[in-house]
Formats: C-alpha cells, structure tokens, sequence
C-alpha cells in the first residue's frame, strides 16, 4: 500500500516477541495504537493497515503473538486450531510490552495511545479495555467473536464479567449477517455495557458479514470498510489529550 513516507518494519519488543510497527514520516509527536489480528497471522492485511494507520497519523505496534504462523484464509480449521491455544494473560501481558514500546519511543506521544482489533482480535481489545484499562485512551473492536456468548466455540472464557473494569470509552462494529455473532450477542453486550454505566457505541452494517474490514476475504465490503474506518479514526481523535 501506499503511504506518504511511512516507515513499516518488524522490531523486538522483548523476550521472543516481535511486532510490525508502523509510524507517520516526521519527527511527531504522534498518537498511537495497538492493533490484534484476526486468526490467521501477521499477514499482509495487516502490514498494510500498518501503513494505512501511519498514513492517518497514528503510529501503531501489531505484536505477533501468533510467533511467525500465518494460515491462508481458507484453512480455517487450522487458524482456529491456533486460536484456540491462545492464552488470554499471556496476550496482555504481550500487549504490555507492546504498549511500553511504544511510550519509549519519541515520535510517539505519552498517554495517547488508542487499541483496536479485528475478529480474535476484536475480542482481545475489548480484554485489553478492561485488563489493561488505565493503559489506553479508547478502544475498537471489530466483530470480535468470543466477547459475550452464552458459550464459546473455542472454550475461551466470556468477557462481560469484565466490563466493570473499563475507564474507556469502546467502540463495536458488527456486520448484520455475521453467522458467528449473533444478535442476541449483540444485545448481551450492549446491556452490561449500559448496566456498568460504560460509554460506548455499537455499529450493525446491514447485509455485511464476518471478516468484512479486510479486502482479502470473499466477505470484504468496502463501503462498511470506509465508514468503519472513518468512524474508527474520529473516535480516536475525539479522545486524543491536549
């Protein structure tokens, strides 16, 4: 993709963890953001999102908490048998160092940084809003399965007993024919979000399904893509500090 002298690399953020960081050309300050992946790796979906962040203005770390595994769209069996080998601590404590990264580099700006992840990864910012709350500005999750079923696919614990925990405000966008999030889940979501008195703001796109931020997947939309990312920005640079 691209990108008005954006510099994109891979870089150690410390004890076997690698990220793809992304930042803005000039000598910033700039806000910044951590990103999670979907299910299949650090691939060039998201290297190029790098980019398109730093074209935005926003730095941006993509820890690889896959360790180098990236799966093919279609071998779903294999991504997800990944996925469900994840361990939630040991990703925030990955997210930590990712975001201590970033607070120790000098183009990045102190306190503004901002989280957002996409399907697995969508439901890791929502943990992160809430594990790591006094560490992020605001956080967006992107169709994050796992986040507030009655029961999870892959065994992963259910998040909305966490809710209580967030200091962020959160955004959460949804595609209306996404078969693994349904639109009770939706409303389970919306109301212990209401219930623990959070702000926040929940997207349903009409006829979109799962997957739908990511041009390389047959559920790629690219009008909900553009508001999505539209929305997604604003939000941040409403919640930027002075």
């Amino acid at each position: 993709m691209a990108n008005s002298g954006a510099t994109c690399e891979w870089v150690d953020l410390g004890n076997g963890l690698r990220g793809y960081y992304g930042r803005p050309a000039g000598e910033g300050p700039f806000p910044a953001v951590v990103v999670y992946i979907e299910a299949f790796g650090v691939n060039g979906h998201f290297q190029n999102l790098a980019a398109r962040f730093a074209d935005a203005g926003y730095a941006s770390i993509t820890p690889d908490i896959y360790d180098g595994a990236i799966y093919e769209y279609d071998d779903l069996d294999n991504a997800i048998g990944h996925l469900k080998r994840m361990d939630d601590d040991t990703v925030m404590a990955q997210t930590a160092a990712s975001v201590d990264f970033l607070e120790g580099r000098g183009e990045v700006k102190s306190g503004d940084i901002f989280v957002t992840g996409f399907c697995m990864g969508g439901r890791y910012a929502f943990l992160a809003n809430a594990a790591l709350a006094s560490r992020f500005k605001a956080a967006a999750s992107f169709y994050g399965g796992g986040i507030g079923p009655v029961e999870d696919f892959a065994g992963r614990k259910i998040l909305l007993d966490r809710v209580g925990e967030m200091q962020a405000p959160m955004m959460l966008w949804y595609g209306s024919q996404d078969q693994s999030i349904p639109a009770e889940e939706h409303g389970r979501i919306a109301e212990a979000m209401t219930t623990a008195n959070k702000q926040y703001t929940m997207t349903v796109f009409p006829d979109v399904g799962h997957g739908f931020f990511c041009e390389d997947r047959a559920s790629y939309d690219a009008a909900a893509t553009q508001a999505a990312w539209d929305g997604t920005l604003a939000f941040f640079a409403e919640n930027v500090g002075g």
